[in-house]
């Protein structure tokens, strides 16, 4: 039983190392959390639906519609919106993040409404393999194979690219990026595309087993915020093993305790991460003197 924990617990927290890498990326950056990250998922997998079964497309002409949608969709709330607010606070960001959420839930509900959909995928919940005592569905593996592959794409793509590169400068001195001739305002709406298109693939590996509807991305969003601030926000890795941390203790206190109370298990992470070490595990720690 503990193998069997330990495993889906690793599947269920791949999926929500793309929402904390989702986050991380666009808060490393513009220092801005992005609370409309699950809404834009949630938009970009009722794209899919709409191509898949609306339009009749093979499901790999869908997939990469559904991306591209997805990047443009970031793009956009970059451009429009907080690029365009005058001497903006960190706080006022947020709350247009906040509104931008409601703006796309809203959205969802006159277009779609409120009756949970089945995105139809090629890979099965209902097809397992087992490895000893261990069974493991091929939609988890999928999902596990995605996510580690998303994650190498992105340590390949910052470490070794110039586009990486001053994704990371901007991050840390966005004045400073501008005087050496990076233009930091594509580089943020590229932040934010890359951003929307990590959590629209989160949100297609999701819909099979949360149904899709306009709350789909409600918990995930949360479980891959909690997942951020264990790890840390400022760091990629440390959002990524946060998340799969949080997943195994979920699985683990549902298996051991209580499947009531395992959603509680994130929140009481976020609390007790903030009052011991408010970085996270795996970021460093700063410390302000005046």
């Amino acid at each position: 039983m503990l193998a069997q924990l330990i495993v889906g617990g690793l599947a269920t927290g791949s999926c929500y190392a793309l929402i904390a890498l989702a986050l991380s990326i666009v808060y490393k950056t513009s220092d801005v959390l992005n609370f409309a990250q699950g809404e834009m998922a949630m938009i970009s997998t009722f794209v899919a639906l709409a191509l898949l079964e609306g339009a009749g497309a093979p499901f790999a002409v869908a997939c990469a519609g559904t991306l591209v949608f997805a990047a443009v969709l970031g793009a956009a709330t970059e451009f429009l919106f907080l690029r365009r607010a005058k001497n903006p606070t960190t706080l006022g960001l947020v709350i247009m993040t906040l509104g931008f959420e409601m703006i796309l839930y809203g959205f969802a509900g006159w277009k779609w409404g409120s009756d949970p959909r089945t995105l139809a995928l090629p890979i099965s919940d209902a097809t397992v393999y087992h490895a000893g005592p261990v069974v493991v569905s091929q939609l988890n593996v999928a999902m596990f194979a995605v996510s580690l592959l998303l994650m190498a794409l992105l340590f390949a793509f910052f470490r070794f690219t110039r586009l990486g590169i001053a994704m990371k400068a901007t991050a840390q001195n966005p004045e400073a990026a501008r005087i050496m001739g990076i233009p930091s305002g594509r580089v943020l709406s590229f932040t934010w595309a890359l951003s929307s298109v990590i959590g629209a693939v989160a949100g297609m590996l999701m819909a099979p087993l949360v149904m899709l509807d306009p709350n789909m991305m409600l918990d995930p969003l949360m479980k891959g915020f909690a997942a951020a601030v264990l790890g840390g926000m400022t760091s990629l890795p440390g959002a990524a093993a946060g998340a799969f941390m949080l997943g195994v203790i979920e699985s683990l206190f549902g298996g051991y305790v209580s499947t009531e109370f395992k959603s509680v298990v994130a929140f009481a992470i976020i609390v007790l991460v903030l009052c011991v070490r408010p970085s996270g595990l795996f970021a460093r720690h700063y410390i302000r003197r005046v």
